[in-house]
């Protein structure tokens, strides 16, 4: 037993001292979209951590707006586009690299995991 509390310990400052980095997913993300509502998915793209990468014209008075965007930030993506341009706009993303998470965003990620594991420890 002594062994494997002096493990956990020395893996822990370990860990610690290395200062660590949280990853997170970047996705290239394609938003093909009427004219009209191109200011708004731009807004909308800002306001997740997206860079727009550029826009493209295409027939039928439309716009395919390109972006690279955190993966975290696209879960309810559907749902908040479609009400944006009224059922008119479609998307498609895929994966493109791993990035450093914002600051902010690490502290965040690690007292929601140090919380759930006082939780996991308390049983």
């Amino acid at each position: 037993m002594a062994f494997k509390t002096a493990a956990s310990q020395a893996v822990k400052k370990g860990i610690m001292d290395a200062t660590p980095v949280l990853l997170e997913p970047i996705v290239s993300l394609k938003v093909t979209i009427p004219d009209s509502y191109t200011g708004d998915v731009m807004g909308d793209l800002n306001k997740r951590r997206g860079r727009v990468l550029g826009m493209n014209p295409i027939a039928g008075g439309k716009q395919v707006v390109e972006a690279e965007v955190p993966m975290s930030e696209l879960f309810d993506y559907c749902r908040v586009l479609r009400s944006m341009t009224g059922g008119r706009g479609d998307y498609m993303y895929e994966f493109a690299r791993y990035e450093q998470a914002p600051a902010d965003v690490q502290a965040k990620e690690v007292a929601a995991r140090a919380a759930a594991l006082e939780e996991g420890s308390d049983d």
